[in-house]
């Protein structure tokens, strides 16, 4: 069955409205989005695993309990995390003023931020914010949410794809923002997803979690990960379709459209990593167990050195095994080969007589792919990341100016 993609972000699926409007958190562009259902909706999420989760983290997880919501507010240039007992009531307070608005319940709005940590929310400019947001609404408001939700992207990251169940077209669209302080589980990202599909609360979660694990969670910047990382999935049903049952063939297609939308989000957010001027796919192969090959590949791309090297374009292979070799995943050196793109560096743990420009190649592509074949087994894992430039530090060095 063919997976097709097509436009519009969010909005995309049938019953889905945005808009991304201008609040003043930030001292330019757009700083809040809004993401309604006309009808109710399955809700599914995934959170950070940091212990210092921010208090719309905290929130919608309480949220989910229920497995059903309508709506999505997010800020960005303000993270609220890190704020205590005001920042929660702020968040509460966030979601209140949206019930409001929009005519809902307050319990069915989830709540997402992202910025600067330790601040508590201007909650005038909040709430003058979603009442706008509120009445501008639009079935084409995809583009400017997603340009709402950013800090330091430097591009907005969409992605929708349609696909037929029964012959009724069901769309997935999503929106995501992510730059830096990106590791799992998961990163300082944000992303949201809709679709027009039938599928229950648990059903819809567990698509999401297995999906988020081979995308969100195999993606690296800078190895920090955030207090504020969310991936918030709506199903409202508007497609008609038949309900989605685990195991089915609809669902297993459903669940691979899923896997396309993470992906391609996860990648734009590795290609426009603060600072990125490469981005790099870590393959490590024939691993003993995926737990192995994960842990792998995720040393492998969040190791400084490793990335300074690809900067410069510099084909040091040694910081490559190095990173591996510090890893948990168990290793025989003498089994080991790596390859840079389709260059061959080391075989069975020889390193191979190169002509040094002939190594160096794949290393002036902007796109990379690093292959770790550990010899030991038959399980594969693969982690995006990007490079270390100057702008890296620049960047995160004035953050706060």
């Amino acid at each position: 069955m063919e997976i097709a993609t097509i436009n519009g972000g969010v909005t995309a699926p049938k019953g889905f409205k945005a808009v991304g409007v201008r609040c003043g958190i930030k001292k330019q562009g757009l700083d809040l989005a809004l993401i309604y259902s006309e009808f109710e909706c399955s809700a599914a999420a995934v959170f950070t695993t940091n212990v210092f989760k921010a208090a719309p983290v905290l929130l919608d997880m309480e949220r989910l309990r229920t497995g059903k919501a309508r709506a999505v507010v997010v800020n960005s240039g303000n993270a609220n995390a890190c704020t205590g007992t005001q920042g929660m009531i702020n968040a509460q307070r966030t979601a209140e003023i949206a019930g409001e608005a929009l005519g809902i319940p307050a319990e069915q709005v989830f709540v997402a931020s992202t910025g600067i940590i330790g601040v508590q929310l201007p909650m005038e400019k909040i709430e003058a914010g979603v009442r706008q947001a509120a009445l501008q609404l639009s079935e084409t408001g995809g583009e400017s949410a997603a340009l709402a939700i950013m800090t330091t992207d430097t591009k907005p990251k969409i992605a929708a794809r349609e696909i037929e169940i029964g012959g009724r077209a069901v769309r997935i669209g999503g929106i995501c923002k992510g730059a830096g302080m990106i590791c799992p589980n998961m990163a300082t990202m944000l992303c949201f997803i809709t679709t027009d599909a039938s599928i229950d609360h648990h059903t819809l979660q567990k698509s999401l979690a297995q999906n988020v694990e081979i995308s969100f969670n195999s993606l690296t910047v800078d190895g920090d990960m955030s207090t504020n990382d969310s991936v918030i999935a709506l199903a409202n049903g508007m497609s008609g379709c038949t309900q989605l049952l685990e195991g089915s063939p609809e669902y297993a297609l459903f669940d691979r459209t899923m896997g396309e939308i993470c992906l391609e989000l996860a990648r734009e957010i590795a290609m426009d990593g603060e600072g990125a001027t490469k981005y790099v796919e870590v393959r490590v192969t024939n691993a003993a167990s995926y737990q192995d090959a994960k842990a792998a590949a995720m040393t492998i791309a969040n190791s400084p050195l490793v990335k300074t090297a690809i900067f410069g374009e510099d084909p040091n292979w040694g910081r490559i095994l190095c990173a591996a070799g510090r890893s948990s995943a168990k290793i025989v050196p003498s089994k080991v080969s790596l390859s840079f793109g389709d260059v061959r560096i080391v075989e069975n743990g020889e390193p191979l007589n190169l002509d040094p420009e002939v190594a160096r190649k794949p290393m002036l592509e902007r796109n990379l792919v690093i292959t770790l074949d550990l010899g030991i087994g038959e399980e594969n894992a693969t982690v995006m990341t990007c490079d270390f430039s100057y702008d890296y530090v620049k960047i995160n060095a004035e953050y706060h100016t």
